[in-house]
């Protein structure tokens, strides 16, 4: 039997950064289609996902559904279930998902991504997937092109980083589930406070998590600005094709 792999996009955000917008960002629409339509469809033509799972807050789950139904026509392998309280709580909500509804095994892969990162390519896709199989856990990244810098005080430098070894993270980031799942488990409630993303479950735990090459272009739209970069970076697609 060969490995089961699932999409996992992570939807359950609100995006308050966006500014006084009466819906979530990843229901703005780019390019004529809703940015969370865009990315799934870049998981929904990669034929070795078993599934694509959807998570949403509560109040958006409807929404969410009628938009894969309008514009996802391979939509049966599209679940849209509720998120959690934080981004590693909805990612265990996908986990739980997968292992009452099509089973869990060690090799089972998720594949977990942004839904506001609709440009992310089928090669950064493919990379997770195999090195997921491979390590266990991955990271997509890309690197840093701005000298970092820490400011442990916020106020005045405390050091900075020699930058050839500093990445920036994107996503998609891919696990073997049933490992980041007893991992996660496994931390006390006070450990879990200071986990910003799910890759830092395995890092912590000292657990190899693989750097898997991003791209430059595989934005997230978190700022009314970035609505317009991904405008252009539609258009700049379209003359392409």
């Amino acid at each position: 039997m060969g490995t089961n792999i699932y999409g996992v996009i992570l939807a359950g955000g609100v995006g308050s950064r966006m500014g006084n917008v009466e819906k979530p960002k990843q229901f703005l629409t780019v390019g004529g289609k809703p940015v969370i339509v865009h990315t799934i469809e870049k998981f929904i033509i990669n034929s070795r996902f078993e599934k694509i799972i959807v998570l949403s807050p509560a109040q958006w789950i409807n929404y969410t559904r009628d938009l894969v139904k309008k514009y996802i026509s391979d939509n049966d392998r599209v679940a849209v279930i509720e998120g959690g309280a934080v981004r590693n709580d909805t990612i265990m909500n996908s986990i739980k998902y997968i292992e009452e509804n099509c089973g869990l095994d060690e090799d089972t892969i998720i594949v977990t991504h942004d839904s506001v990162r609709p440009f992310v390519t089928h090669r950064i896709i493919e990379d997770n997937i195999d090195a997921a199989i491979e390590y266990g856990a991955t990271d997509t990244v890309i690197p840093a092109t701005d000298t970092i810098v820490e400011g442990t005080d916020k106020t005045f430098i405390s050091s900075i980083p020699d930058r050839s070894v500093m990445y920036q993270g994107q996503t998609p980031q891919a696990f073997k589930a049933l490992k980041l799942r007893d991992t996660y488990s496994k931390m006390s409630e006070e450990d879990k406070q200071i986990l910003t993303d799910a890759c830092k479950i395995m890092v912590v735990n000292n657990q190899p998590v693989k750097l898997v090459a991003g791209e430059v272009s595989n934005i997230k739209i978190t700022y009314p600005h970035d609505l317009v970069v991904a405008e252009a970076i539609i258009r700049g697609e379209n003359n392409v094709k």
